[in-house]
Protein backbone atom coordinates (compact mmCIF):
# COMPACT_ATOMS: atom_id res chain seq x y z
CA UNK A 1 0.00 0.00 0.00
CA UNK A 2 1.52 3.40 -0.87
CA UNK A 3 0.23 6.14 1.90
CA UNK A 4 0.41 9.88 1.21
CA UNK A 5 1.54 11.55 4.47
CA UNK A 6 0.61 15.64 4.59
CA UNK A 7 0.08 17.91 7.67
CA UNK A 8 -0.11 21.31 8.98
CA UNK A 9 -1.94 22.83 5.66
CA UNK A 10 -2.75 25.98 7.02
CA UNK A 11 -4.31 27.52 3.75
CA UNK A 12 -3.95 31.53 4.44
CA UNK A 13 -6.75 33.73 3.72
CA UNK A 14 -5.79 34.91 -0.01
CA UNK A 15 -5.19 31.18 -0.86
CA UNK A 16 -8.32 29.30 -1.73
CA UNK A 17 -6.94 25.86 -2.62
CA UNK A 18 -4.39 24.14 -2.55
CA UNK A 19 -3.64 24.07 -6.19
CA UNK A 20 -2.79 27.61 -6.39
CA UNK A 21 0.53 26.74 -5.22
CA UNK A 22 0.94 24.90 -8.27
CA UNK A 23 -0.10 21.06 -9.66
CA UNK A 24 3.30 19.69 -7.22
CA UNK A 25 0.75 18.45 -4.36
CA UNK A 26 -1.74 17.40 -6.21
CA UNK A 27 0.57 15.33 -8.68
CA UNK A 28 1.96 13.38 -5.50
CA UNK A 29 -1.27 12.58 -3.70
CA UNK A 30 -2.69 11.27 -7.27
CA UNK A 31 0.01 8.21 -6.81
CA UNK A 32 -1.43 7.15 -3.32
CA UNK A 33 -4.00 4.52 -2.01
CA UNK A 34 -5.20 6.53 1.14
CA UNK A 35 -3.88 9.50 2.82
CA UNK A 36 -2.97 10.34 6.37
CA UNK A 37 -3.32 14.09 7.74
CA UNK A 38 -1.46 14.65 10.79
CA UNK A 39 -3.65 17.57 11.90
CA UNK A 40 -3.88 21.62 11.21
CA UNK A 41 -6.38 21.13 8.34
CA UNK A 42 -7.49 24.53 9.77
CA UNK A 43 -9.92 24.64 6.71
CA UNK A 44 -12.61 22.20 5.86
CA UNK A 45 -12.01 22.91 2.25
CA UNK A 46 -8.83 20.61 2.43
CA UNK A 47 -10.36 17.60 3.28
CA UNK A 48 -12.57 17.73 0.26
CA UNK A 49 -9.41 18.39 -1.76
CA UNK A 50 -7.50 15.85 -0.22
CA UNK A 51 -10.45 12.98 -0.55
CA UNK A 52 -10.75 13.79 -4.47
CA UNK A 53 -7.07 11.68 -4.69
CA UNK A 54 -7.85 8.85 -2.23
CA UNK A 55 -9.88 7.73 0.98
CA UNK A 56 -8.22 9.92 4.08
CA UNK A 57 -8.27 9.97 7.66
CA UNK A 58 -6.97 12.75 10.28
CA UNK A 59 -5.62 13.57 13.94
CA UNK A 60 -7.01 16.68 14.47
CA UNK A 61 -4.72 19.47 15.80
CA UNK A 62 -4.92 22.35 18.16
CA UNK A 63 -6.06 24.40 14.83
CA UNK A 64 -8.67 22.27 13.65
CA UNK A 65 -11.73 24.15 14.67
CA UNK A 66 -14.85 21.83 13.54
CA UNK A 67 -16.10 18.59 13.21
CA UNK A 68 -15.00 16.23 10.66
CA UNK A 69 -16.14 11.89 10.66
CA UNK A 70 -12.97 11.29 9.35
CA UNK A 71 -11.00 13.49 12.13
CA UNK A 72 -10.27 11.88 15.77
CA UNK A 73 -7.57 12.97 18.17
CA UNK A 74 -5.50 10.00 17.17
CA UNK A 75 -5.97 7.40 14.48
CA UNK A 76 -4.37 4.15 15.05
CA UNK A 77 -4.44 1.68 11.70
CA UNK A 78 -2.94 -1.74 11.24
CA UNK A 79 -1.91 -2.82 7.39
CA UNK A 80 -0.52 -5.42 6.01
CA UNK A 81 0.39 -6.72 9.84
CA UNK A 82 2.42 -2.87 10.99
CA UNK A 83 0.62 -0.74 13.92
CA UNK A 84 0.26 2.51 12.94
CA UNK A 85 -0.16 5.42 15.02
CA UNK A 86 -0.87 9.16 14.17
CA UNK A 87 -1.47 12.10 16.41
CA UNK A 88 -0.63 16.13 15.41
CA UNK A 89 1.86 16.56 18.20
CA UNK A 90 4.56 14.34 19.55
CA UNK A 91 6.67 17.21 19.89
CA UNK A 92 9.80 17.55 21.52
CA UNK A 93 10.03 14.68 18.54
CA UNK A 94 13.72 14.46 19.91
CA UNK A 95 12.45 12.37 23.42
CA UNK A 96 12.82 8.99 23.84
CA UNK A 97 9.59 7.39 21.68
CA UNK A 98 8.06 5.70 24.95
CA UNK A 99 7.10 9.30 26.13
CA UNK A 100 5.77 10.25 23.36
CA UNK A 101 3.39 7.02 22.98
CA UNK A 102 2.88 8.10 26.37
CA UNK A 103 1.73 11.56 25.71
CA UNK A 104 0.86 11.42 22.16
CA UNK A 105 -1.22 7.78 21.56
CA UNK A 106 -2.04 7.14 25.33
CA UNK A 107 0.29 4.61 26.02
CA UNK A 108 -0.37 2.36 22.80
CA UNK A 109 2.49 0.68 21.02
CA UNK A 110 3.27 1.18 17.63
CA UNK A 111 5.33 0.18 14.34
CA UNK A 112 5.33 3.33 12.75
CA UNK A 113 4.84 6.72 14.25
CA UNK A 114 2.95 9.37 12.57
CA UNK A 115 3.13 13.24 13.38
CA UNK A 116 2.83 17.16 12.59
CA UNK A 117 2.82 20.43 14.29
CA UNK A 118 6.65 21.35 13.98
CA UNK A 119 6.10 21.99 9.78
CA UNK A 120 9.75 20.63 9.90
CA UNK A 121 10.57 17.40 8.34
CA UNK A 122 11.84 14.56 10.29
CA UNK A 123 12.19 11.07 9.55
CA UNK A 124 14.54 8.36 11.68
CA UNK A 125 14.23 4.68 13.11
CA UNK A 126 14.97 4.43 16.47
CA UNK A 127 13.44 2.55 19.89
CA UNK A 128 12.15 0.01 17.41
CA UNK A 129 10.00 2.71 15.84
CA UNK A 130 10.01 4.27 12.66
CA UNK A 131 9.01 7.82 13.45
CA UNK A 132 7.71 10.15 10.44
CA UNK A 133 6.79 13.96 10.32
CA UNK A 134 6.40 15.39 6.62
CA UNK A 135 6.62 18.95 7.23
CA UNK A 136 3.88 21.34 5.95
CA UNK A 137 3.36 21.70 1.74
CA UNK A 138 2.74 25.45 1.95
CA UNK A 139 4.69 26.58 5.45
CA UNK A 140 7.82 24.81 5.62
CA UNK A 141 9.95 25.66 8.62
CA UNK A 142 7.25 28.05 9.23
CA UNK A 143 8.22 30.36 6.69
CA UNK A 144 5.99 32.21 4.71
CA UNK A 145 3.44 30.51 2.18
CA UNK A 146 5.75 28.57 -0.37
CA UNK A 147 6.16 25.02 -1.71
CA UNK A 148 6.86 22.35 1.35
CA UNK A 149 7.31 18.97 2.26
CA UNK A 150 5.08 16.35 1.48
CA UNK A 151 5.58 12.06 2.87
CA UNK A 152 4.91 9.29 1.47
CA UNK A 153 4.67 6.07 3.14
CA UNK A 154 4.83 2.05 1.13
CA UNK A 155 3.65 -0.62 3.62
CA UNK A 156 4.27 -4.06 2.29
CA UNK A 157 4.26 -7.03 4.97
CA UNK A 158 8.13 -7.63 3.90
CA UNK A 159 9.39 -4.05 4.66
CA UNK A 160 8.52 -0.40 5.54
CA UNK A 161 9.94 2.11 3.14
CA UNK A 162 9.71 6.20 4.04
CA UNK A 163 10.44 9.06 2.00
CA UNK A 164 9.77 12.82 2.47
CA UNK A 165 9.37 14.33 -0.79
CA UNK A 166 10.64 18.07 -1.57
CA UNK A 167 8.39 19.56 -3.87
CA UNK A 168 10.64 21.92 -5.25
CA UNK A 169 10.81 26.14 -4.91
CA UNK A 170 8.55 28.77 -5.58
CA UNK A 171 9.27 31.60 -7.45
CA UNK A 172 11.24 34.36 -4.89
CA UNK A 173 10.68 31.55 -2.26
CA UNK A 174 13.09 29.00 -1.84
CA UNK A 175 12.30 25.31 0.21
CA UNK A 176 14.26 24.96 3.07
CA UNK A 177 13.49 21.19 3.27
CA UNK A 178 15.37 18.70 2.67
CA UNK A 179 14.27 15.11 0.86
CA UNK A 180 14.89 11.99 2.91
CA UNK A 181 14.08 8.28 2.80
CA UNK A 182 14.19 5.77 4.21
CA UNK A 183 13.63 1.47 4.22
CA UNK A 184 13.21 -0.48 7.77
CA UNK A 185 13.18 -4.50 7.10
CA UNK A 186 10.21 -6.39 8.95
CA UNK A 187 13.23 -7.71 11.14
CA UNK A 188 14.44 -5.15 12.00
CA UNK A 189 10.64 -3.67 13.25
CA UNK A 190 8.83 -4.51 16.81
CA UNK A 191 5.90 -6.82 15.40
CA UNK A 192 3.76 -6.44 18.31
CA UNK A 193 6.10 -7.67 21.37
CA UNK A 194 8.93 -8.80 18.61
CA UNK A 195 7.21 -11.77 16.56
CA UNK A 196 6.82 -10.71 12.98
CA UNK A 197 3.89 -12.27 11.09
CA UNK A 198 4.28 -14.98 9.07
CA UNK A 199 3.98 -13.58 5.57
CA UNK A 200 7.02 -11.37 6.84
CA UNK A 201 9.25 -13.87 7.74
CA UNK A 202 8.86 -15.55 4.33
Amino acid sequence: MRIGLIADTHLPSLVRSLDELGPQIADVLRSVDLILHAGDVTAPSVIEWCAQFAPLLIAEGNNDLFDDARMAKKQMLDIHGWRIGMAHELRPESRPIEQILHSSLDGERVDILIGGDTHVERLEFRDDVLLINSGSPILPHHLSTRLGTLGILEVSPARVRAEIIVLGHTEGARNPAKAMQLEVPAELLRRNGGEAPAEAAR
